[in-house]
């Protein structure tokens, strides 16, 4: 009987879209359609363009929900789980699920397959999860999101592009917001920085859902064009492969748009980038903390805010892609 593989990774959407390098490695390894993913509902649809990737969706929270995917679990019969998730209600499942090879960050059970020193928490969690597909024998992935968009949701994107009279790498796509949770993250210098490109002949399309339709409404009567709700993950991955480059919060379209190989320039400041940076981008990262050494290590309230719009420009001029002069 060959290799029959179950992945679970359920959550949250910064995370799930980290994990999709590690699904695309692990399947790379494995027979073509032995592979299951185990996610939760929000975040299927991530998943609708890959090939040969079988994916179940069940609710994450309450036991109904727990005991029905655990009865699927061990109906299956996997020959091995990688728990890409690491918390107690995967490692439960892992624990009750009859895997005989459990794949886990933890050196403790009930993984049976793990790297070999104990994990900090302290670095960026796609290293971790490297470590431990090394320590189940599969090459490291490469650092870069898999975000595949083809079909009508790829004709969406082009058909958005040419209705706003965009041209490819004449634009920038930023997304000036964060979850209603943590509005902490989101830098209050996006409305200077477009105008400030708008002036190098840069239009910025901004992104967002449903907690940025005010803001970017705001924005956007500044300069720029409002493309809230428009597209799906995957779409927006589409989008920023056409712009010149993004600048984001920390935040999952910060995410997102490393999937499209721009360069991502992310604004930290409550939040550790070294453990939430996009992947591939950790050179783009401008944080407060580190730009401000006055601050000894401490994250602040006003930490973000001093993070100027000429701070960006600079850093952008720098990696060449605007005029010098508009860092002065």
């Amino acid at each position: 009987m060959g290799v029959s593989t179950l992945i679970i990774k359920q959550g949250a959407l910064g995370d799930v879209i980290i994990a999709t390098a590690l699904v695309d490695a692990i399947m790379k390894a494995r027979p073509a359609g032995s592979v299951t993913l185990l996610t939760t509902p929000p975040f299927a649809g991530l998943f609708t363009g890959w090939a040969d990737l079988r994916v179940v969706a069940w609710p994450r929270r309450g036991w109904r929900a727990m005991t029905a995917t655990l009865g699927f679990i061990r109906g299956q019969r996997f020959s091995e789980v990688f728990d890409l998730q690491g918390n107690d209600r995967s490692r439960l499942l892992c624990t009750l699920s009859g895997i005989p090879r459990r794949i886990g960050s933890h050196l403790h059970y009930p993984y049976n397959v793990h790297p070999a020193a104990p994990w900090d928490e302290q670095s960026h969690v796609f290293t971790r999860l490297n470590a431990v597909l090394e320590a189940a024998g599969i090459p490291a992935a490469a650092p870069r999101p898999v975000l595949p968009c083809a079909g009508s949701a790829l004709a969406e994107v082009r058909a958005f592009i040419k209705e706003a009279g965009l041209q490819a790498g004449r634009f920038v796509v930023m997304h000036a917001g964060a979850s209603a949770s943590r509005q902490d993250k989101c830098w209050p210098g996006f409305g200077e920085l477009a105008l400030a490109l708008a002036a190098q002949g840069l239009t910025t399309v901004w992104l967002g859902g449903s907690d940025d339709v005010a803001r970017n409404r705001q924005l956007a009567a500044r300069t720029g064009i409002d493309s809230t709700g428009r597209f799906r993950i995957a779409q927006l991955a589409a989008l920023a492969a056409q712009a010149r480059f993004a600048v984001t919060n920390d935040s999952g379209p910060m995410h997102a748009c490393a999937a499209a190989g721009v360069p991502v320039f992310a604004l930290f400041g409550p939040s550790d980038w070294t453990r939430n940076h996009a992947l591939g981008q950790a050179d783009n990262v401008l944080a407060g903390v580190r730009l401000l050494p006055d601050l000894a290590g401490q994250r602040t309230a006003d930490c973000l805010a001093r993070i100027s719009p000429a701070m960006v420009l600079a850093k952008l001029a720098s990696a060449g892609l605007i005029a010098a002069q508009a860092s002065g």
